[in-house]
């Protein structure tokens, strides 16, 4: 039996590969050799749709660049993710790249102060490989097949999607998702899942989340779906590949906020545009949609552009400010994030927090009368009710 040589990759490489080998970024569909990656980066097109870099893999590592130098065209090499093998690629040719030219094409900059450089750089081989491969990773594949049947258990006619963070999960976020299903058979919301740390973990923004989803938005309208935002969704282009990941998912409309990252409006030639001027030939329609605020005087969420009131009288939604008021174990006024979410992330951050909760629990919040074990959640929502209460003021 032959022992082939080895290349080792992480998971956000075996990921990306995935998302491509499911067809999931087209028009990419390999990855590229020298010459389309060469062209792809001058143009920012491939086969005639916007792409702003080229796809490569040039994993990093002593061990990888002794192999990358040595292998020859048509060798079978086994992709290897955290000891196992997880897939290989048939050698179609390696070629030396430019690290610094590649960070500026995916951020737009190579400066190693900027956090995507930086982590990026750690990463990055100084040899692409490229050739007909084939990985293993069932998350990318789950996804497909989730979508695909919610859409024929819908019937849903038009899918839009909304690509969304949550850190932490707030009112003005319940905002976009009711005004996203307004005009929608379904919503596919794509919950970033990050390679690096993040504010809150995964699985606390999915509960979460999923507590609005859960009690007041109707079931089969929303599908939650992990999205592994890799360093192809990074920089200035992301919108980009978020359209093309959205419409070949199956959605026909892509959501996004108008203080979101990637929207970029600039002077271009004495003329006014954005991203969406390179997103033309994608085949998806993009809505962008206000941002909300609470206002003290119309006392309701209200959208910058509606509102008649200044900036003074208004409540913004900063994830930091409110995450802020989280991490110190406060919980956030209800006018920034509902009860039921306040209650998951603050049980799921503070576990065993109260030494006697129990007592707590009945000594400071009415009851059925009935002597029966209450959670930390519980405690939570009725803690919140009682400080919305306001017969004493």
């Amino acid at each position: 039996m032959q022992n082939n040589k080895s290349l080792y990759i992480d998971t956000e490489a075996l990921s990306t590969l995935a998302l491509v080998q499911a067809g999931l970024i087209k028009p990419i569909d390999k990855l590229m050799n020298k010459k389309e990656a060469k062209s792809v980066d001058a143009n920012k097109l491939y086969k005639g749709v916007p792409f702003p870099f080229s796809f490569l893999l040039a994993p990093t590592g002593k061990k990888n660049l002794i192999v990358l130098k040595n292998i020859q065209k048509g060798e079978v090499i086994d992709l290897i993710n955290e000891d196992k093998k997880v897939g290989y690629i048939r050698v179609d040719e390696t070629f030396k790249i430019d690290t610094n030219k590649r960070l500026r094409n995916i951020y737009g900059t190579s400066d190693q102060s900027h956090p995507g450089v930086k982590k990026t750089t750690t990463r990055l081989g100084e040899i692409a490989v490229c050739g007909e491969y084939k990985v293993d990773y069932p998350l990318i594949e789950d996804s497909k097949k989730r979508i695909k049947d919610m859409i024929k258990k819908t019937n849903a006619k038009f899918v839009s999607s909304l690509m969304l963070t949550g850190n932490p999960f707030n009112r003005a976020h319940e905002r976009v998702i009711r005004q996203a299903i307004t005009d929608s058979d379904l919503l596919v919301i794509f919950l970033r899942k990050p390679f690096t740390d993040d504010i809150l973990r995964y699985d606390i923004r999915y509960e979460a989340l999923n507590r609005f989803i859960d009690n007041f938005i109707p079931k089969s309208k929303v599908i939650i779906i992990p999205f592994e935002s890799t360093y192809v969704f990074s920089g200035n282009n992301e919108i980009i590949l978020e359209a093309l990941l959205a419409k070949n998912y199956g959605c026909n409309q892509l959501v996004i906020g108008k203080n979101h990252g990637g929207l970029g409006l600039h002077y271009d030639q004495n003329r006014l545009s954005s991203i969406f001027d390179h997103c033309k030939t994608i085949d998806i329609n993009i809505k962008t949609i206000d941002e909300y605020v609470y206002c003290d005087t119309c006392n309701t969420l209200v959208s910058t552009q509606t509102c008649p009131h200044g900036q003074h009288h208004h409540v913004h939604y900063h994830s930091e400010s409110i995450m802020g008021l989280i991490n110190s174990g406060l919980v956030p006024p209800p006018i920034l994030v509902r009860k039921e979410v306040s209650a998951s992330i603050l049980s799921a951050l503070f576990p065993e927090r109260f030494k006697n909760l129990q007592e707590l629990h009945y000594s400071l919040v009415p009851g059925s009368g009935l002597i029966e074990t209450k959670s930390e959640e519980q405690f939570y929502l009725k803690l919140i009710e009682l400080y919305q209460t306001s017969s004493l003021t």
